[in-house]
């Protein structure tokens, strides 16, 4: 069978995203395992990032190794029961990466508020609630995506096989019903609250952060200006994530678009759809590699005592 030169760049990418981004977060798994058994508390922050990163390794696996195998060849090597299970599960971490992000974002804003803020109840009640808050976290996302294996199949299921969008190793039933509608609604709804709390935390963390150096350049020398503090750091790499994020997440959900409203399976569409939608998973792990020694406090307190 002949390649499309097209096709085969992108599954390439593809593949070398998955084993990028299983590296990356298998490090910051491995690092959390032992920060478990060697910390007897965990900071609300580590907290986050611990179900962000497991979140984000699940969805590099069950979203990148189905697509790649597929195009490599194996046909049919899900059943309908699997393809059900995988696409379910990939539904939840991917809700959970969202909620992570929307998470952490509001909890770093809280926290860099000032004292004499309108905020400062809920700076000290918040750390109470990050642990209860990630673990509901999955469970929320568990429900809300109940009705995604009904509408997955697996690729030698025969029934209504003109009502269904294939993609490689699943199919999807498209589907014009109001509970089908109200159902994606519900969704989207829960998504597009998630981004604007993200959206808000994040201008609030830009305008804090630049208040901040005006006053620290309006205080201090040129030499205290330059010197970044811990907190400062962490929020620049949290803005970093969560412009990733959102970049990740808008440019699949166009593409996802696109690809329900045609009439036929295109190739290249799946194959983007997939390489955008674990970017953000693939990317993550190594920011916060990158600021473990400048953020050790924050994000990884084990390695500030070493």
């Amino acid at each position: 069978m002949k390649m499309d030169p097209g096709n085969f760049a992108i599954e390439t990418f593809l593949f070398c995203q998955i084993t990028v981004g299983m590296f990356g977060n298998s490090s910051i798994l491995f690092y959390y395992f032992i920060l478990i058994f060697t910390e007897k508390h965990l900071t609300p922050k580590v907290l986050i990032i611990e179900h962000l990163t497991f979140a984000n390794y699940l969805t590099v696996i069950l979203r990148g190794f189905p697509q790649t195998m597929s195009y490599f060849g194996f046909k049919n090597f899900l059943d309908d029961m699997e393809c059900k299970l995988i696409v379910y599960i990939s539904r939840i971490t991917r809700g959970v990466s969202l909620y992570a992000m929307c998470l952490v974002s509001c909890f770093q804003a809280i926290t860099i508020s000032p004292n004499n803020s309108r905020w400062i109840k809920l700076k000290y009640r918040a750390t109470k609630y990050i642990g209860p808050s990630c673990s509901v976290s999955w469970l929320v996302h568990l429900l809300l995506n109940i009705l995604t294996p009904l509408r997955e199949s697996g690729t030698n299921y025969k029934k209504n096989a003109t009502n269904r969008l294939s993609y490689g190793y699943c199919s999807l039933f498209a589907s014009d019903s109001v509970a089908t509608t109200l159902y994606i609604s519900l969704v989207c709804f829960s998504d597009v609250f998630c981004l604007g709390l993200m959206a808000c935390s994040s201008i609030s963390m830009v305008s804090i952060l630049y208040r901040h150096k005006r006053q620290v350049k309006h205080n201090h020398s040129a030499q205290h200006f330059l010197k970044v503090s811990p907190e400062d750091r962490a929020t620049q790499t949290i803005l970093i994530l969560l412009c990733t994020f959102v970049i990740s997440y808008s440019f699949s959900s166009i593409v996802a678009i696109i690809r329900t409203y045609l009439n036929y399976p295109v190739i290249w569409g799946v194959n983007i759809f997939t390489s955008l939608e674990i970017f953000f998973p693939m990317f993550c792990p190594f920011v916060l590699i990158t600021n473990m020694r400048s953020s050790s406090n924050l994000f990884l307190p084990c390695l500030g005592k070493r």
